[in-house]
């Protein structure tokens, strides 16, 4: 049909003209019936402006007897609004025609499609069309229900926050007031103190699998700074709503340009906290995410592939993306970390860590890892689960996001949201003289990807169509790594809000 229209010249409006006839097999008929009873519907791009329309129509009443008529649209109005030489707005309609009934027929069908165009000028100067375009809805309207969720979720987020940050003062506080009183030259503290004070010399005692620590902060980091560039771009208007891949191609260039921050960032804390093996370290680190998503790919191409699906990427592409990381992501990963473990200093530690390890203490059960892990994985969230459908709705429904500022403030709740709880969590880990702090932190909040995972698990079923071995294959494969990539961003702001946090409290605290 775009061919067609492009042969109308500009302003001159077209009666009814044809476009094509098609003969339709029984298969293809029961196909086209299905489709319209599940509303599917096309779009049309006309100078970056889209253009929605049902394929059909289909209408049901009465019970005794029951009627079912489906039928096929087979001629479409369009109607653009211009000024000057520029197209302001266009959309489609079928007010005026009658479908093709389908319901009755039965084996081959012959349909003739056919299209009129009429022009409408317009008030509006083009550099305001998009005024234009957003008051018009071919979808129910959600924008107000979107921002009152929005709000209510704010409201919630910060009085959380409040209570998290006025509660831990007060503590810490009274915490301060009563270790730092003692100046009598005690060097036994182990006789009357108990607390977040006593484990002094073990709260900075390096954990077990650095290098696999390290990698996950690194690669964390890289991700945090990939969904800035993005939601920054976006609102910077750099994407194009109705070019879906936009936004794709943009991640794949991003993540590979920052590849060298995860190699910077895990091999300097590597050689702070003293590894040695530094280059096993910068290949866990471009392993650590790259490895699974084309484990993942590999799987959810092959199904596609065995399916003759069109979603199948071709050999040349596959290569492409593979020389991209080989040649740009690999290469900028080893650079950063030659950098990083060269500018590296010492670790940054306010108190000695003696030899001998101080025996944890045996601990509630409301201290317990899981418990943690559902507490901070929950609270984050539930802060985005609002934003989280409309981010479903846009990537596998048919919605149309472009609300990024929105999503900047989520974004920015999100990761203010899981600092707090870590800071918190690790104080009463603290408190119960458990200094195994380092891999907790990363857990606790890094939970938060497991909810993300479950929740499109409840999308799946609850609120899509979807179905068979293709769609169920490529959601759950892609929601597992978006889980996995959130848990990546969420753990490193949860371990670098918990080491600030102790880094504090322990140079403020006065030892002998």
């Amino acid at each position: 049909m775009a061919e067609s229209l492009y042969e109308v010249h500009f302003r001159e409006n077209v009666e009814r003209r044809v476009l094509c006839e098609l003969k339709l097999t029984e298969k293809e008929v029961d196909t086209l019936k299905e489709a319209i009873e599940e509303l599917y519907y096309f779009e049309f791009v006309l100078d970056e402006i889209p253009i929605w329309g049902f394929v059909g129509y289909m209408e049901e009443s009465g019970f005794l007897p029951h009627s079912h008529k489906i039928g096929l649209w087979t001629h479409l109005d369009f109607n653009i609004e211009y000024n000057g030489d520029h197209v302001i707005f266009a959309n489609v309609s079928v007010k005026d025609v009658k479908p093709q009934q389908l319901d009755g027929a039965g084996g081959a069908l012959s349909v003739t499609h056919s299209y009129s165009v009429r022009w409408y000028e317009s008030a509006l100067p083009a550099e305001r069309r998009a005024e234009r375009l957003r008051d018009f809805s071919f979808f129910p309207k959600t924008l107000e229900i979107h921002w009152l969720s929005i709000i209510n979720s704010l409201v919630l987020v910060v009085l959380l926050l409040g209570f998290v940050i006025i509660i831990l003062m007060r503590v810490l506080k009274n915490d301060f007031a009563r270790y730092n009183i003692e100046e009598d030259g005690h060097d036994d503290l182990d006789q009357g103190d108990n607390g977040w004070k006593i484990i002094h010399t073990d709260v900075f005692r390096f954990p077990p699998y650095k290098s696999l620590l390290c990698s996950v902060l690194g690669v964390g980091t890289q991700f945090l700074t990939l969904g800035t560039g993005i939601i920054v771009m976006a609102l910077l208007g750099m994407f194009n709503v109705h070019r879906h891949g936009a936004i794709n191609s943009a991640a794949i260039l991003l993540y590979a340009l920052t590849c060298c921050v995860s190699g910077f960032v895990s091999s300097s804390f590597y050689r702070k906290i003293g590894g040695e093996r530094w280059a096993w370290n910068i290949v866990l680190t471009t392993s650590l995410f790259s490895a699974p998503f084309f484990l993942t790919w590999s799987v959810v191409n092959t199904v596609h592939w065995l399916s003759g699906s069109t979603q199948a990427l071709p050999v040349s592409t596959v290569l492409l993306l593979l020389a991209v990381w080989v040649l740009v992501g690999f290469p900028l990963t080893v650079i950063g970390g030659i950098f990083g473990k060269n500018s590296a200093g010492a670790f940054d530690a306010p108190c000695r860590t003696r030899n001998i390890a101080r025996q944890i203490p045996p601990q509630p059960w409301y201290k317990h890892l899981v418990v943690h892990m559902t507490i901070g994985g929950f609270l984050p969230f539930s802060a985005i689960s609002v934003e989280l459908y409309y981010i479903f709705a846009t990537v596998w429904g048919r919605e149309q996001y472009t609300l990024y500022g929105i999503l900047l403030v989520v974004f920015a709740i999100l990761l203010s949201v899981g600092a707090c709880i870590s800071v918190a969590l690790t104080y009463f880990q603290l408190s119960g003289e458990d200094h195994s702090w380092w891999w907790r932190s990363v857990l606790t909040t890094g939970s938060t990807g497991g909810f993300i995972f479950l929740y499109s698990v409840f999308y799946y079923c609850r609120r899509s169509n979807m179905s068979g071995a293709v769609q169920s294959v490529e959601f759950f494969g892609y929601s597992l790594l978006t889980g996995f990539v959130f848990a990546l961003m969420l753990g490193t702001v949860s371990f670098a809000a918990s080491l600030s946090f102790i880094r504090y409290i322990y140079k403020n605290l006065k030892m002998d």
